[in-house]
C-alpha cells in the first residue's frame, strides 16, 4: 500500500480527516485500526481469514501489516497508520481500549422496554420505595448509580474525554491509573458481567469508536472542553472491580494505596501497624460474605484513631483512607462503612497507641 503523510494531527472533535485523527491517537499511545466505510465496525477481514478459522494471535496477515481481526491488530506505528488510511481514506477509527489503557464508559440511549428494577444495577437491590418514574436509558441508570454512592455521574464529569454518538449515547473515556488491573468489557445488557442496564463498558478485549469518525448515522463528536481521558474515579473502579470487570485475583489488591507519608512523628512504623489490617480489609473484596469484613474494618480503624491521637497518623487523611479501601470492598454500604469508621476511630483514640503498647 501507498503510504501518506501528516503534517499536523488535530484533537479528535469531530474535525479533520479520518487520518489525522488516526494518527492523533496513535501518537498518543491509542493503538488503532480501520473502521469499515460509514459503519462503526471494524474494516473487513481479508478473504482467506473470513473462511479459514483461527486465532488473531496466529494470523500472518497482522505481522504482515493487514488490518484483519479488527482491534487485534491495532496499531501505534506512523508508517502502518499512514499505509492504511492512505489504501482507504474514508475509514473511520476504532480504538483498542485495552492496549491503550483505556476504560470507556459507553452509555446507551436506545428506546427500549424498562427492565425489572432487580436489573437496572446488578448486585443493587432497589427498594420499592425509590421513584423510578421517568427512567428510561443509560443516562438514568448510570445516574442513579453514581447518587447510591453520593458522586456526580460520568456523563456529567467535564474533565475527562466525552463523545456524543450518533444515536445520542455518549462515550465517557478514562483512563486506567492501574494498568495492572485488566478491566474486562461487558454490554450493560449482560446477565453475568453489567455495571448498569443500558451502559456498556469498554475495556480489555474491546474497541471504541474515536471522535471524529463518520458514519452512515452520523459523526462521534467530543462533547465539552476536555481532550484528554482523566483517570478512572476510584468509585467506578469499585463498582466496576464488585461487577464482575476485574478477575477474581485482581480484586483484592486492585487501587490500593499506601498511606500519605504527611506526618512527622514514626510515620514508617506507624505505616507498619496499619498496612496489615488495611489489606485485610481490602481482601474481603473478592469474598462476598463471610469475609468478617465489620470486624476487620473495625480493628483497622480502632488502631488508626490510637495512631492519630498519639501524632503518629493525620486524623482527617487516615479517616479518608478507611473510608477509600472500605468503599472498595464493600462499595454498596458506604453508609455503614462510614458509621464502623467513625466509632472505631472514636474508641481508639481515647487509648492513644505507642509502640511500646497502649497508654
Amino acid at each position: 500500500m501507498p503510504s501518506q503523510s501528516v503534517t499536523s494531527s488535530p484533537s479528535p472533535n469531530g474535525l479533520g480527516t479520518s487520518h489525522a485523527v488516526a494518527r492523533w491517537c496513535a501518537r498518543h499511545g491509542w493503538p488503532v485500526h480501520p473502521l469499515a466505510l460509514g459503519r462503526k465496525t471494524p474494516a473487513a477481514n481479508c478473504l482467506p481469514c473470513r473462511t479459514d478459522r483461527h486465532r488473531p494471535s496466529d494470523c500472518p496477515c497482522i505481522l504482515a501489516g493487514g488490518w484483519c481481526h479488527g482491534f487485534h491488530a491495532a496499531t501505534t506505528l506512523p508508517e502502518q497508520v499512514d499505509a492504511w488510511w492512505a489504501y482507504q481514506p474514508r475509514s473511520g477509527v476504532g480504538v483498542s481500549c485495552g492496549p491503550a489503557n483505556l476504560v470507556v464508559i459507553d452509555v446507551d440511549a436506545h428506546a427500549a422496554e424498562v427492565p425489572d428494577r432487580s436489573r437496572l444495577l446488578p448486585g443493587i437491590p432497589i427498594a420499592p420505595t425509590v421513584n423510578l418514574d421517568g427512567l428510561a436509558t443509560g443516562f438514568d441508570t448510570l445516574a442513579l448509580l453514581a447518587a447510591l454512592r453520593r458522586q456526580p455521574s460520568p456523563t456529567e464529569d467535564e474533565q475527562t474525554l466525552r463523545v456524543r454518538t450518533p444515536s445520542g449515547g455518549l462515550h465517557v473515556w478514562y483512563l486506567n491509573p492501574h494498568p495492572a488491573n485488566r478491566y474486562r468489557s461487558s454490554t450493560g445488557s449482560s446477565p453475568k458481567t453489567a455495571l448498569a442496564w443500558q451502559v456498556d463498558v469498554r475495556a480489555h478485549g474491546g474497541y471504541i469508536v474515536a471522535p471524529g469518525t463518520r458514519t452512515a448515522a452520523g459523526v462521534y463528536t467530543r462533547v465539552g472542553e476536555a481532550h484528554h481521558p482523566a483517570p478512572l474515579p476510584d468509585w467506578l473502579a469499585a463498582d466496576l472491580a464488585r461487577t464482575g470487570h476485574l478477575p477474581a485475583e485482581q480484586v483484592a489488591t486492585s487501587n490500593t494505596q499506601p498511606l500519605k507519608r504527611r506526618t512527622r512523628r514514626a510515620p514508617k512504623a506507624a505505616h507498619r501497624v496499619l498496612q496489615p489490617l488495611l489489606d485485610e480489609v481490602a481482601a474481603c473484596a473478592a469474598v462476598p460474605c463471610g469475609a468478617s469484613f465489620t470486624e476487620k474494618l473495625n480493628r483497622a480503624a480502632y488502631t488508626a484513631g490510637g495512631l492519630a491521637q498519639t501524632g503518629h497518623l493525620v486524623m482527617g487523611e487516615v479517616r479518608e483512607l478507611l473510608c477509600n479501601t472500605a468503599r472498595q470492598a464493600r462499595p454498596h454500604q458506604e453508609s455503614r462503612n462510614t458509621s464502623i469508621i467513625d466509632s472505631a476511630l472514636s474508641a481508639g483514640a481515647q487509648r492513644p497507641l505507642h509502640f511500646k503498647g497502649r497508654s
